[in-house]
Formats: C-alpha cells, sequence, structure tokens
C-alpha cells in the first residue's frame, strides 16, 4: 500500500488515506458494504476524486464502485501504472508500447459506457444501421491495437537487425534489470560515463538504453538499461514491451540492481527473481548489485540482515553506489571476471 501511494504521487496524486479489508472471497463491488460505506463517508469528508485500488479491477468491479461512492472516479493498480508509464515515455517506441497497454487494458472495459446510445444511420464505414455506440468504439480500438502492434513489430525486427550484427561481431550484453527506483540508470552512467536521463522516482526510465563500457583487460561491454519492474506488473505491461525485454532475452550476462536501502530490498529483489524466471532469464549468469550503500546508516539495526536476506545463500554480489562511485572498481572486477566465464565456461571454476 506504500507503493501504491508512491504510485499515485509519481501519477501526481495528494494521497489522503489508505484503507484496509481483508475478505475471504471477492465481491462484485471490490469491498464488502459496510468498509464500501465507510469509504463513501470519508470520500464525501475529504472531498475525494479519485479512488484506487491496489489489485487489477473487473469492468463490473469498477462501475459498481463508483455507483456505490456516488459518482467518484474508480481506478486499479493497472490503470495507475499504465497512468505513471504515459508521463514518463519520451520515445517513438515507449509511447507506443504504452499507448498499446493502454488499449489492450481498454478494450474489455468499454462494455456499459456507451450501450445507452444507438448510432441509427450506418453509413460508410460501419457495420451497418443499428450499430450501437460500444460496438463502434471496440471496433475502433481493435483497428488501432492492430495498428501498433504493427509498428511494434517494425521496432522488434528493428532492435533484431542490430542485435544480429552484435552476434557477428561476437559483441557481449549485460541487461541492467531490477525494482523500478533501484538506481539502474545511475549505475549504467557511472559504469560507462554516459548522460542518461536519471531522477529518484519510480519508473524513471522506459525506454532501454545502451552504452559502451571498456574493462580492465581491454574488453569491450554494451551495458543495456532497461524497464523496472514492479510487484503485480500487468501482463499488459509485459506484453507491450516485448520488444524491451527481447534486449534482456538476447544478454549475455545480468546485473540485478536492488536499492539495499529500502525496507523491502528482499522482497523486491524475490520479485525481479520470479519475473526473471517466469520469462525463462533466471538461468542467465548474473552479478546482484546491493546498491546504494551510501545511504545505509552503519547503526541500523536490520542492515546486515536484510543484506543477507538479499544477496541469499552463494549469491554473487557487489555492494555499491552508484551516486559516490564506492564499489564501481570492484564490480567492474566482477564483471570482467563473469564475462571470461561466459566467453570459456569449461575454464570456469565453481564454488
Amino acid at each position: 500500500m506504500d507503493e501504491l501511494g508512491e504510485l499515485a504521487r509519481s501519477a501526481g496524486a495528494h494521497v489522503v488515506s489508505s484503507e484496509f479489508q481483508q475478505l475471504e472471497r471477492p465481491t462484485n463491488t471490490y469491498l464488502g458494504k459496510g468498509k464500501l460505506e465507510e469509504l463513501r463517508l470519508l470520500v464525501k469528508e475529504r472531498r475525494v476524486d479519485t479512488v484506487v485500488c491496489d489489485d487489477e479491477l473487473t469492468p463490473t468491479q469498477q462501475r459498481n464502485m463508483e455507483d456505490a461512492l456516488g459518482g467518484v472516479k474508480v481506478i486499479d493498480r493497472t490503470a495507475l501504472i499504465l497512468d505513471v508509464f504515459s508521463r514518463r515515455a519520451r520515445t517513438r517506441e515507449g509511447r507506443l508500447q504504452v499507448e498499446l497497454a493502454q488499449h489492450e487494458y481498454l478494450l474489455p472495459r468499454l462494455a456499459g459506457q456507451w450501450s445507452h446510445l444507438e448510432r441509427l444511420g450506418g453509413g460508410i464505414g460501419t457495420r451497418g444501421p443499428g450499430e450501437t455506440q460500444i460496438e463502434t468504439d471496440r471496433r475502433l480500438v481493435g483497428g488501432r491495437i492492430k495498428r501498433l502492434k504493427r509498428s511494434l513489430e517494425d521496432v522488434r525486427r528493428h532492435r533484431g537487425l542490430y542485435r544480429a550484427r552484435r552476434r557477428e561481431q561476437r559483441a557481449h550484453v549485460a541487461s541492467l534489470v531490477g525494482y523500478t527506483n533501484a538506481g539502474k540508470s545511475t549505475l549504467l552512467n557511472r559504469l560507462t560515463g554516459a548522460k542518461v536521463f536519471a531522477e529518484n522516482r519510480m519508473f524513471s526510465t522506459l525506454d532501454p538504453v545502451t552504452r559502451k563500457i571498456v574493462l580492465a583487460d581491454g574488453r569491450e561491454l554494451l551495458l543495456t538499461d532497461t524497464v523496472g519492474f514492479i510487484q503485480k506488473l500487468p501482463p499488459t505491461v509485459v506484453s507491450a514491451f516485448r520488444a524491451t525485454l527481447e534486449e534482456v532475452e538476447e544478454s549475455s550476462l545480468i546485473l540485478h540492481v536492488v536499492d539495499i536501502t529500502h525496507r523491502n530490498a528482499a522482497e523486491q529483489t524475490h520479485v525481479v527473481d520470479d519475473i526473471l524466471r517466469d520469462l525463462g532469464l533466471s538461468a542467465k549468469p548474473r552479478i546482484l548489485v546491493l546498491n546504494k550503500i551510501d545511504l545505509l546508516e552503519a547503526t541500523e539495526d536490520s542492515s546486515e540482515s536484510k543484506i543477507q536476506e538479499a544477496v541469499g545463500k552463494g549469491s554473487r554480489a557487489v555492494f555499491t553506489s552508484a551516486t559516490s562511485g564506492q564499489g564501481i572498481p570492484e564490480l567492474k572486477t566482477e564483471l570482467q571476471n563473469l564475462l571470461t566465464e561466459v566467453e570459456s565456461p569449461s575454464a570456469a571454476v565453481h564454488v
């Protein structure tokens, strides 16, 4: 719920309250009757104009909640994430990916919004007399989804040509992955000397950026920054960002960046691990980069246990600060060692 609040603030909202309820089974109003009445009074008292639910709502749940709360706007976690994404997208590819995810989210939710309106005239380009507005909207949205997918397929082919060229040149790529706001873009800048946009907020980077790093032994490695992960990552987002995630699939190795100062660092680490496993990438060689150690208080009682839990038994880990440069030489050395193992797996020694 704290994370949901951060997302809402990233979308420009002012959070006035957080409410909880534990239910044995889902209801068609998402909340129980008593809790819904409490929320209605709270909405009226504090003049709330938007209610955000942490789970993805069905169209029926969303509509029933709005009716029960007096017409106030109700959105779910997926809609909120997509809103934040739309604010962060800078490139044409990023905007296409976000728009596709938005339209795929919208399509099943059109029912009931316009069904009371009828287009009696029909005419050229329509299905004929009597077509309802909902049918028209579905057709228009469906057509837009097809066009967006074609455009993204062109992007995918273009990226495929770049990857084929890299393979011909035997260039190795390391992908930076991690929970949103773990410091991936700042780390990319620190390692490569790039000036990629980086900011201390959720999803500051949506578009993959690749820069070159020269290791101490003279070998070159390409580093690719990727979109941040988050709990309950909507399937529509995973689908829309397929072209971006393919960059990770083609990587020789992965740098999993963790914000070690976050109180949920261990949980966030597991979320990223689960997503990588779902994408079939868990077997790739990996370095766990425990970032932001400059902000970790030495007197913090839970710091040691937090680190141990995040690292996990037998994990290959490096402590860094992308901001101050602490641990960066050690990370480059570890990158060099892992790259040697990737190039000569038979020579690798596993302990």
